[in-house]
């Protein structure tokens, strides 16, 4: 990767907003219920750290003249709400890439999450854009979602809807949908929603 000047010289289009770290700190989670999962839980309020960090020189497919940035999240439990829940243990972490395609006006949020998961979600959107909705979908070869054998019998991924919204000019907010059908239960909204402030 280089330097910090040679990437402000390449145009990020809707991603150059998110450069930067953020933090929110008044999550909502609903998820299935541990260890019953034919219950609901929701988690009070969770701590959470997005940091977005571009790639420079940008990397090319042939013809296709793409904008990358490193995505990690992070978040850790707030106030818990079943007895094995306790505050301040992490619950949650993904590694990935947002990728801007400038020809197609394509963004992608392409990551993977340490339970044999990885999701391409995407979209188009126009490059001074201030929010997007990326979506993923099973059985999709191009927008899709790849899981292992597990989830795909108890917890299958069938639908995954991101929306992000810069709210400032250091401000964001997000709501995840994860749709997820569980053996036994059927469908179940897997949400989550926090509000952003950058601090870097």
């Amino acid at each position: 990767m280089s330097t910090e000047s040679s990437a402000n010289a390449i145009d990020y289009g809707p991603l150059t907003g998110l450069l930067g770290v953020w933090e929110g700190n008044n999550g909502v989670d609903v998820s299935p219920g541990k260890p019953d999962q034919m219950k609901t839980d929701t988690e009070k309020s969770y701590r959470e750290r997005w940091v977005f960090q571009a790639i420079s020189p940008a990397v090319e497919n042939h013809d296709q003249k793409l904008r990358q940035v490193i995505a990690d999240t992070n978040a850790w439990r707030g106030t818990p709400s079943t007895a094995d829940k306790k505050a301040g243990e992490p619950f949650h972490a993904q590694r990935g890439y947002w990728v801007w395609d400038p020809a197609t006006g394509m963004v992608l949020n392409s990551f993977a999450v340490p339970r044999g998961i990885v999701i391409n979600a995407g979209g188009t959107v126009k490059p001074g854009a201030t929010s997007f909705e990326l979506v993923a979908e099973a059985g999709s070869e191009t927008y899709g979602i790849c899981q292992n054998p597990f989830l795909m019998d108890t917890f299958k991924v069938v639908r995954y809807i991101l929306k992000v919204k810069l709210t400032g000019k250091d401000t964001m907010e997000y709501e995840q949908d994860t749709q997820l059908q569980i053996k036994g239960r059927g469908l179940m909204h897997h949400t989550d929603a926090n509000h952003f402030k950058r601090v870097s």
